[in-house]
């Protein structure tokens, strides 16, 4: 398992399969990759002014997240995208 370090979170990325009316499930293309996904672990917080800052996410939070940031890396066969929480834009709930 990851544990992330400063103000990084770990995320797992969140696949929808869109259907059609009559049931058809479409395809997401490579260029539509989701932007929201769900919290698997979060890091201490950053130093600001020698105070730790926390993060105010909890495992298991749907997020929305800036699209094209982060770092995507493999562990134990799962996929995981690691981000800097202020790359967090919301918390869907």
């Amino acid at each position: 398992m990851l544990r992330p370090l400063h103000d990084y979170v770990v995320l797992e990325k969140v696949k929808e399969e869109e259907k059609t009316q009559s049931g058809i499930i479409l395809t997401q293309k490579a260029k539509d990759e989701p932007s929201h996904g769900v919290v698997v672990a979060v890091g201490p917080g950053r130093t600001e002014d020698g105070n730790l800052v926390k993060i105010n996410l909890n495992e298991g939070q749907r997020v929305i997240y800036k699209k094209y940031s982060g770092t995507e890396v493999k562990v134990d066969g799962k996929e995981y995208l690691l981000i800097k929480a202020e790359d967090i834009l919301a918390v869907i709930e």
